[in-house]
């Protein structure tokens, strides 16, 4: 076989250790565990921290994993670490594989465990649910004992939900930064355009370009945790926030501002006179955000999560 080496996974206690046959190397997943948490963080004090480990033991599985790899995986001759390039080498296997074994951990708790009784989803309430009344017939006809809990809040606070396992399932508009152990599928889109109050000044005028906005208050979406979404950014110096839509359509309704809103939601009050879709030369302001579907791991191998998946995609057809 030439220069081919088989990699396998030993498990000793609670320690799996990567062998590679026709090599002395073995890495475990403690030093890649250290490796990472060292580029995430930014030095090794902060890693420990983030293992709950002693910088000592932390520096010495990088150092470890280092003659291992017979490679030096950081430059220290700066106040902090940086990668070299065998370490940016070297990173995203790290990644992928320290997601597999969480995986496996997480499916081997699994395996004693009595079927799913309860199930929280988080909705956000700026996405059309009027199909999730079907939608959660077809899921208590195939589990009828289950239980359901629904929680409405913004995108960014339902990702801290499936992070903290406060829900299992959620319903948002796609963020740019997830989790890796949350799973996510897109399910559709939905056309956001930009509106204000019909009696509101920029109402009468025609925006030729967007600094114009700076003049004149916005009304953004954020989180609980004062996290703002990746599409709802503030373009004014004075905004205020809200962390559902339908606070900013009323907010936009008394003339407070101008604001960023789902079609769905402003349509009706655009037809009574009392929004309008900010006057623009650019024929095109408004843009499509994906909706997304997301698990967290450790569930989504459970029947009621696949079925409840597979319902979902359903959601936003015509």
């Amino acid at each position: 076989m030439g220069g081919d080496v088989l990699i396998i996974f030993i498990q000793y206690k609670d320690t799996l250790k990567l062998v590679s046959i026709g090599k002395s190397d073995m890495y475990s997943i403690e030093q890649l565990e250290a490796f990472v948490a060292t580029v995430k963080t930014g030095s090794f004090s902060s890693a420990a921290r983030n293992l709950n480990k002693a910088q000592s033991v932390v520096s010495q599985h990088v150092i470890n994993l280092e003659i291992d790899c017979n490679s030096e995986l950081f430059d220290r001759s700066g106040r902090y670490p940086q990668l070299t390039p065998a370490g940016k080498k070297l990173l995203p296997h790290a990644q992928v594989l320290l997601s597999q074994h969480q995986r496996l951990r997480d499916c081997a708790k699994s395996l004693d465990q009595q079927a799913i009784s309860e199930l929280t989803i988080g909705l956000d309430e700026g996405i059309p649910l009027q199909k999730l009344s079907n939608i959660i017939n077809e899921l208590e006809a195939q589990f009828p004992t289950i239980t359901l809990e629904f929680l409405t809040a913004s995108s960014i606070d339902i990702i801290d939900m499936i992070d903290t396992e406060r829900a299992v399932t959620g319903i948002i508009f796609s963020e740019l930064t997830i989790p890796t152990h949350i799973d996510f599928e897109s399910i559709g889109s939905i056309k956001f355009d930009m509106y204000v109050a019909s009696v509101h000044p920029l109402a009468q005028q025609i925006c030729d370009n967007l600094a114009n906005l700076k003049l004149h208050r916005q009304l953004l979406i954020r989180s609980r945790n004062t996290k703002s979404s990746s599409f709802q950014t503030a373009i004014s110096p004075d905004a205020w926030y809200a962390d559902n839509y339908y606070i900013l359509l009323e907010l936009a309704l008394q003339g407070h501002g101008w604001c960023l809103l789902p079609n769905h939601i402003a349509n009706n009050y655009v037809n009574s006179g009392q929004l309008v879709l900010l006057p623009s030369e650019f024929k095109e302001i408004g843009w499509q955000a994906n909706v997304d579907v997301i698990q967290h791991h450790c569930y989504s191998h459970e029947p009621v999560f696949k079925q409840l998946r597979h319902s979902l995609r359903q959601l936003l057809t015509p």
